[in-house]
């Protein structure tokens, strides 16, 4: 029977066992460039046994990034990346960097001009930011985006990344196309599923193109958007269906829209203490109470909350698949296994203990400590970088230095 310890091959990458820290937003870059804080938090991971770590958000141009500090894929951030890419490397775990933009969902910073998206309208990401409209993309614009993609993955192979993962779930650009929560458009990029996933996958496979020869590419795409409207579990299996024609190497599987259902993609409430203790900007404090409106009343965490999801998209492709979705114990990365996944993908439960696939495999322990309060959540927004409460504090000071100096 396999094991999540076993070794795996995803297109040219080989890695030491199944188990993947998700790209979770660090806040542990400035200026564009990841910082010490951001080698120590990867370091560390490295460390602790996992198989390959995903730095969250490499925004593939200026105008792509969500948030003002978030790195960019650039010629400006390769020292950095590199050094980042050595310290993961020197401790036997594989480096993935997730590349996005964010189209119209750019929350922290201004744009000139409207923002890009699938459609036209008014911007409700962006209305904080002083980004009120959004328009549809041309094809021109496509192609642009496109490149930009193509350009973000020379970057990361050239940073020596042994994956790249285009973000296309959450309510970022390639989701806005997949969504129809954000896709009106009535051409060959809208209405059905398939057309809707058409752009997402034109960009794949230009980077397959690109670097598949020398990096694995992997997307990582919504089982549903958990809300009514929004993609369902079966518009995921045709998502997924058209990226495997595309090249595809893996999917990693996830869920819920940062706007919408922010519950969903945790399969719990966000933390509003956390956030108020976090966020002093009262009018951003606002805006999370009111994303929080949507949240159903009776909801309680439960472990691997996405499986009933998921299985649709196992039952839909044969390309690896990656299990995302509370995953806490052995047992739990045991069954995603014997399911059918070929990878079991973790964020919270590493943020609580950086080596609990060691902890794992040694017999120490086999249930996670985690206990889903989602405060780190709130931290991506801190001046140290995310972090579990229950654990010690990061030093902010680390998080002012570039990761190569």
């Amino acid at each position: 029977m396999t094991s999540p310890f076993d070794s795996i091959t995803i297109g040219p990458l080989t890695l030491r066992n199944r188990f993947i820290k998700s790209g979770a937003n660090e806040a542990m870059s400035r200026d564009g460039v990841p910082t010490k804080a951001m080698l120590k938090h990867h370091g560390d991971l490295a460390r602790g046994g996992i198989g390959m770590t995903t730095v969250a958000y490499g925004a593939v141009s200026e105008v792509g990034r969500t948030l003002a500090n978030q790195i960019v894929m650039s010629e400006s951030s390769l020292k950095d990346l590199t050094a980042l890419t050595q310290e993961i490397h020197q401790h036997g775990a594989a480096a993935s960097i997730q590349i996005t933009h964010g189209g119209s969902f750019v929350t922290g910073l201004k744009v000139k001009g409207a923002t890009i998206s699938s459609s036209s309208g008014i911007n409700k990401a962006g209305l904080l930011s002083g980004n009120f409209w959004q328009r549809a993309m041309k094809e021109s614009d496509m192609q642009a985006v496109i490149n930009a993609f193509v350009d973000a993955a020379h970057i990361a192979r050239r940073a020596k990344f042994d994956a790249v993962e285009i973000h296309m779930g959450h309510g970022y650009l390639l989701n806005q196309f997949i969504s129809p929560l954000s896709n009106k458009r009535r051409d060959k990029y809208g209405g059905s599923a398939e057309n809707r996933a058409r752009f997402p996958a034109r960009v794949l496979a230009a980077v397959k193109q690109a670097v598949g020869k020398d990096l694995a590419i992997l997307a990582k795409i919504n089982v549903a958007d958990g809300v009514r409207g929004g993609a369902t579990a079966a518009d995921g299996a045709i998502t997924a269906q058209v990226l495997e024609q595309a090249g595809a190497d893996m999917l990693v599987l996830s869920g819920g829209r940062n706007m919408e259902s922010t519950w969903f993609m945790f399969g719990s409430p966000i933390n509003q203490q956390a956030i108020a203790d976090v966020l002093k900007n009262p009018i951003s404090r606002l805006l999370m109470k009111a994303a929080a409106l949507s949240t159903p009343k009776e909801l309680t965490f439960k472990e691997m909350y996405f499986h009933q999801y998921s299985m649709q998209i196992r039952q839909a492709v044969t390309l690896p698949l990656a299990y995302l979705g509370g995953v806490k114990s052995l047992a739990n990365a045991e069954k995603a296994i014997a399911d059918g996944f070929e990878c079991v993908v973790m964020a919270r439960t590493l943020l609580h203990d950086t080596g609990l696939v060691n902890k794992f495999k040694s017999g120490e322990i086999s249930q996670s400590g985690c206990d889903n309060c989602n405060a780190c959540v709130a931290y991506i927004y801190h001046q140290a970088g995310t972090w579990c409460i229950k654990t010690p504090a990061n030093d902010p000071a680390i998080n002012e230095i570039p990761a190569s100096k």
